[in-house]
């Protein structure tokens, strides 16, 4: 491997591992909001769901990123930022309203950094054919440090507090930095004359294959979702307890990254239109599986499809990357993400809404007839 592919590498996981650790003070901040301040569970929720705000305006940062300083500037000033607020958020008792805007600034230079390193993948990666072999990386990173914080994170909690745990992030911010600047690229939009928001939009809904592979995207991701009563099931019909439903989702995380690590050796070889028409087939079909829901299926389902979903979530992720606008790299693939994301916030809500009305079995079904709504447009992208 040439030492800048080496440094793409390098830089995209540990990006990606800082946003998984980053959940490092989740578990202290829980019991001070819970024991500390005695706020309800519903409190704790409201508060928390504002700290994601700037994911939901993800395209509008890779405007920026796109359009002003660099990619490998943006990363720079987002580590900066990260480093002040984690030495105030560990080193001071800031009052709430201080404490939750803090981390909500926390969580959107977490943004930007995660914009400006996909920026980078889409770039480099079309440049030298990996863009598949750098999302593995990635996504092998955050879900090893989503294993690191899940025991970390309570033995931090349980022996100090969510100071703690924000201090413990800043060796994390020093490593990313200096894989940031080993990596010599990210200047694309050095000489490039900034547009405007309205403009680059306008250019990318004018795109007529970004349209049809957006539009796949969400048929592809959206099935009404049943992912809930499975849990009740696991509590009130199998009896499982906490500790045993935490341990399968590891076993899950594992074999994630287990898929992963099959995405990267095969991600250069695989035709990936064709994987996606087949992946309808086999989505449907392990959709249908849960219609028999039993102790032991339930662990094999768990264990099974985390390897196979990890797979061809990668693959999607691939097919987008490869798909992205020149120049627009970050904006268009930021524009991708939440399309996805907006497929899976409205499989939760109309699974919310269906459950009730058609009962669990119906609701699978009705799950897995909805894999093939994205066929049409297979030949189309």
């Amino acid at each position: 491997m040439n030492p800048r592919l080496f440094w793409i590498f390098a830089l995209s996981s540990l990006v990606y591992f800082t946003q998984g650790i980053e959940n490092l003070p989740n578990q202290g901040l829980f019991y001070y909001l819970k024991e500390s301040l005695n706020f309800s569970p519903e409190k704790i929720m409201f508060i928390t769901s504002f700290t994601t705000l700037a994911w939901l305006v993800k395209p509008v940062i890779g405007y920026i990123v796109d359009n002003f300083l660099n990619k490998r500037l943006w990363i720079f000033i987002a580590l900066a930022f990260d480093a002040a607020l984690v030495l105030f958020l560990g080193l001071a008792r800031l009052p709430l309203v201080v404490l939750i805007s803090f981390i909500v600034l926390n969580s959107t230079n977490t943004a930007f950094r995660d914009v400006a390193v996909d920026g980078i993948m889409c770039v480099e990666g079309k440049k030298y054919n990996t863009t598949g072999k750098i999302q593995s990386i990635q996504w092998i990173s955050i879900s090893i440090a989503v294993l690191i914080t899940g025991i970390a994170g309570g033995w931090i909690a349980q022996r100090y507090d969510y100071k703690m745990a924000f201090l413990c992030l800043l060796p994390v911010y020093v490593l990313v930095g200096v894989a940031a600047f080993f990596y010599k690229g990210g200047h694309e939009n050095d000489n490039k004359r900034a547009s405007t928001l309205f403009k680059d939009l306008k250019r990318l809904f004018s795109d007529r294959k970004l349209l049809i592979i957006g539009l796949f995207i969400f048929l592809y991701k959206y099935s009404p979702s049943f992912g809930a009563p499975l849990l009740f099931i696991q509590r009130d019909v199998f009896g499982w307890s906490k500790i045993k439903i935490g341990a399968l989702g590891t076993f899950g995380t594992v074999f994630g990254i287990i898929g992963a690590v099959l995405y990267y050796r095969f991600s250069q070889r695989i035709n990936i239109k064709k994987w996606l028409f087949f992946s309808v087939f086999l989505g449907a079909v392990t959709t249908l599986s849960y219609l028999h829901y039993t102790p032991v299926s339930a662990v094999i389902y768990d264990v099974v499809y985390s390897l196979i979903g990890m797979f061809i979530f990668l693959m999607i992720m691939d097919f987008m990357a490869r798909n992205t606008a020149k120049g627009l790299e970050a904006t268009s693939f930021a524009l991708l993400c939440s399309i996805s994301n907006l497929a899976l916030t409205a499989s939760n809500l109309s699974g919310a809404f269906l459950l009730d009305i058609l009962g669990l079995k119906w609701l699978i079904m009705l799950s897995s007839a909805t894999s093939f709504l994205c066929l049409f447009l297979i030949r189309k992208i």
